[in-house]
């Protein structure tokens, strides 16, 4: 990573523990490797990219429902979507540190900028060839001493269930969301009017015992899945058509929803050799992090292969009836997923900015995401009169909008303060208010400042948001 690169992700780092976005996991205990929790402001962040997803992609479509499935599944689930046998990442450890990483996140790193391996396709190394690799090219680890051979490394969690130590039954905490869709397939056939092409959405948290560590929120051991198991009868429905228009809907969900730049991001096709053995198809949406172009959204066709896996295992009829001609079959299904939390940050990089100019950084984040929409002050904290004035503006803005009252320090203070975390208009009230009904309310972006008056302030912020 350049080092202009790595300043900016410092910088976001630093907001982000600043103005209340993301703590490091436990940190009165040292904290806890590739985990953190999401503060007042994140916490508001990440609701808004959740609640949007569902709006767009469950509520507003008529061929979609949606699921809550649990952590724990039965195990048998796991075997049958082969996670348990081939859900891993390879594995290298630092000799004298036995700290480990991604062998292949080590390759990675090696061949930045370097124009003989322009070529060269990491995701499609398989175990031994980056063995090799490593060891044709001396590779170190990022402590500078010798690594051991890639291994494989399986990343789910295992835990117990059970009340005796000894009767205890071993589980594991779900390393994706999709599979608990599978398993509720016939439920949701069974008790809803579903027909095909339909599908199931679910967001959820997802577990997985990764190795590296770095790269802030991007990869961590606990994290955020949204995704969309979409059903559908192969030989009624095109699937390339139909992986397409999920593609548009991933892309305008980006761009327009989240108000993302384009510039950013790109669309990036696995290759035969990186393809899941099930997949006919995969497509990532990457987006330029600060760390390089990094996987956001995955889209797959990954055919009838999981319910038949299902099937196999559970020995439950999993097959679709199709109401015209009475046909049973077992449905096909592309699979657009992504990490909530990879959308969070990269909301966060895009929005960032340095203005120069007028000494400040500025969340430029798209008013629908701002944790806070609005930011309510009175001009000085010790006249009781303009406190007082502030607080009914406040308590009317508050039904319609998330705001924040701060009366803490110097106005400019506070508004710096508010550009950081993302709000889209401060209002002030100072003594002219009290005489002529009129705030202040200043705008994030161009820091153009408007008098309103304090009745018509729901029409005018109604417009606003609607721009």
């Amino acid at each position: 990573m350049a080092k202009k690169e790595e300043k900016t992700m410092d910088k976001i780092v630093s907001l982000c523990k600043r103005r209340g976005f993301i703590y490091p996991t436990s940190e009165i205990y040292g904290g806890l490797a590739n985990s953190y929790d999401y503060g007042p402001m994140g916490a508001e962040l990440l609701r808004n990219i959740r609640n949007l997803w569902w709006r767009e992609f469950v509520n507003k479509r008529q061929d979609m429902v949606g699921i809550d499935s649990q952590i724990m599944l039965h195990p048998k689930t796991w075997l049958a979507s082969g996670h348990v046998g081939s859900f891993n990442d390879p594995m290298v450890e630092d000799k004298k540190t036995h700290k480990r990483y991604r062998a292949d996140h080590l390759i990675e790193e090696f061949i930045e900028g370097k124009e003989e391996f322009k070529d060269l396709v990491v995701e499609d190394l398989d175990i031994k060839e980056m063995t090799d690799f490593i060891k044709k090219y001396e590779l170190k680890s990022p402590d500078g001493n010798e690594i051991t051979q890639p291994k494989a490394f399986n990343l789910l969690f295992e835990t117990a269930i059970g009340s005796v130590s000894g009767e205890k039954a071993k589980v594991y905490l779900r390393g994706e969301t999709a599979q608990g869709i599978f398993t509720n397939f016939k439920q949701v056939l069974d008790s809803n009017r579903v027909k095909l092409p339909f599908g199931v959405g679910q967001i959820g948290k997802s577990f997985r015992n990764e190795i590296t560590t770095g790269q802030f929120v991007f990869r961590t051991l606990e994290f955020e899945q949204a995704e969309i198991e979409y059903f559908f009868n192969p030989d009624e429905t095109d699937w390339k058509k139909l992986f397409k228009s999920w593609q548009d809907s991933m892309w305008k969900f980006i761009t327009e929803i989240l108000g993302v730049k384009e510039k950013n991001l790109r669309w990036r096709r696995h290759t035969d050799k990186e393809r899941s053995h099930y997949s006919k198809d995969t497509y990532d949406l990457d987006y330029n992090y600060p760390f390089g172009w990094k996987e956001l959204w995955g889209i797959a066709y990954r055919t009838d292969y999981d319910l038949k896996q299902h099937v196999e295992y559970s020995k439950e009829n999993l097959t679709y009836t199709d109401p015209k001609t009475n046909k049973k079959f077992v449905p096909h299904v592309i699979e657009p997923a992504v990490g909530v939390n990879r959308m969070f940050l990269m909301t966060l990089v895009d929005g960032f900015f340095e203005d120069k100019e007028n000494d400040r950084i500025v969340l430029k984040l798209d008013k629908k995401l701002a944790p806070y929409k609005l930011a309510v002050f009175p001009l000085l904290k010790n006249k009781p009169e303009l406190v007082e004035k502030a607080k009914e503006v406040y308590d009317e803005l508050k039904e319609s909008y998330v705001c924040d009252f701060d009366s803490n320090g110097n106005v400019g203070k506070r508004y710096r303060r508010q550009d950081e975390i993302g709000t889209p208009y401060c209002v002030t009230i100072d003594f002219d208010s009290l005489e002529d009904g009129k705030v202040t309310v200043r705008d994030r972006d161009t820091m153009e400042q408007k008098r309103v008056e304090i009745g018509k302030l729901e029409a005018y912020f109604l417009e606003e948001f609607e721009k």
